[in-house]
């Protein structure tokens, strides 16, 4: 910024005494002054508005991610407890046909082929497995595991049993995750909008204190540097994230 050839900068500036040309670069000073504050003012109040609608935006991310979590444990709950049905029907089952090969009403003809008889106990359990174990027992009793030592434990050991309840405790956990992280994003991009804001707020302040300097020097200095700083907040605000 260049000032008046007739005035010395580091004259004080004093009322009565100025010179026309002190009293005509008092004036660019003030209108410089006033441009920075308006446009200072506006970006301030712009960010300070960006950093509470993503605290929103971040408040409102932790609350699905909450509730994800919250649903995703019912769902977890009931999985426990469905497996655990199945369990209990599959043992009573062993033990079922464990009971009636003694008796000699086996349900297993010479091949080792299952087939259940509903007249008995253990074909009365197996109609009674749920949708999720039916496949997987299917699967397992076809392997033979009672002679075949390759065979898999228990019908729960093979990946055909799938509880739809825990895919849906995946699928919250999954959700809950990606909402948290959405969280943390907005909660650092409302902080940088907070930082923005300090730093225009630091542009209010020198352009502010530049009228009450008392040498043109320092008032150049100070209205200068609320330039720049101001310049620096006006990028970082066009480069970041909007929320409307």
């Amino acid at each position: 910024m260049t000032t008046d050839e007739s005035v010395d900068p580091h004259t004080p500036i004093t009322g009565d005494r100025r010179t026309v040309g002190e009293r005509n670069l008092d004036r660019r000073f003030e209108l410089i002054e006033a441009i920075i504050l308006a446009i200072a003012t506006v970006f301030t109040a712009w960010a300070a508005f960006q950093a509470t609608k993503w605290s929103g935006v971040q408040a409102d991310s932790y609350s699905v991610a909450a509730t994800q979590r919250a649903t995703g444990t019912r769902a977890a709950n009931i999985a426990t407890a469905q497996f655990t049905i199945d369990a209990a029907s599959f043992q009573a089952w062993l033990g079922a046909v464990s009971d009636e090969n003694e008796r000699g009403q086996t349900s297993f003809d010479a091949d080792g082929n299952y087939t259940p008889n509903p007249d008995l106990l253990s074909g009365f359990l197996h109609d009674r497995f749920s949708d999720e174990m039916q496949p997987a027992f299917d699967e397992w009793i076809a392997s033979d595991p009672f002679t075949n030592s390759d065979a898999a434990p228990t019908p729960f050991d093979l990946p055909s049993y799938e509880l739809e309840s825990v895919q849906l405790l995946q699928d919250f956990d999954a959700a809950a995750d990606a909402a948290a992280a959405s969280a943390r994003d907005a909660n650092q991009r409302g902080d940088n909008y907070v930082l923005v804001t300090v730093l225009l707020a630091s542009v209010l302040f020198f352009a502010g204190i530049s009228s009450k300097m008392d040498t043109w020097r320092a008032r150049m200095l100070l209205t200068s540097l609320a330039v720049l700083v101001l310049l620096a907040g006006i990028v970082l605000v066009a480069t970041m994230p909007v929320e409307i």
